[in-house]
């Protein structure tokens, strides 16, 4: 067995690193800690972090096909945010960014869906207090986010 202790990081291949860089400097006000090979790579770290970095990008190209969806590979990433409010405002940034994709009730967790300009999907989640999720802990389940009711029922900046 493997002790792993958490995931470390994530790489993805971009057309553009130059831009994917940008998106995720605005999107998450991540820092670019190192661009390599030439400006074909780059090196991001989050805010807060005690990692070297949280996310690499490797350009392979304007030309480059996407995979399908629902092909077998990596359907997205998800970073966990503080709090309910952190969500709402992932909400906001991500439609002003026009990279807003949905959002789910996963029931131990509310989260809000995004693209990257690659049509990279990631996950901006945020764990409902541990000691609620009851039932919810040996569930998965996927419903309608009613965003305004939960920051009424959790808002209190309260995070977890």
């Amino acid at each position: 067995m493997i002790p792993v202790r958490r995931l470390n990081h994530a790489v993805l291949y971009v057309r553009d690193v130059e831009r994917s860089a940008a998106f995720y400097a605005e999107a998450f006000g991540f820092e670019t800690i190192t661009v390599e090979a030439g400006g074909r790579a780059a090196f991001l770290r989050a805010r807060g972090t005690a990692n070297h970095h949280d996310l690499g990008l490797f350009e392979v190209g304007d030309d480059a096909p996407s995979p399908p969806r629902g092909s077998v590979g990596l359907y997205h990433l998800a970073w966990e945010v503080a709090d309910i409010e952190d969500l709402a405002a992932a909400r906001d940034d991500l439609a002003r960014l026009g990279a807003l994709a949905g959002q789910s009730d996963h029931g131990a967790s509310k989260s809000v869906y995004g693209r990257d300009p690659d049509g990279n999907e990631f996950e901006i989640m945020w764990l409902v207090p541990r000691e609620e999720w009851g039932e919810l802990e040996h569930q998965a389940p996927v419903a309608p986010l009613d965003l305004e009711r939960e920051l009424t029922r959790y808002g209190t900046r309260s995070g977890t």
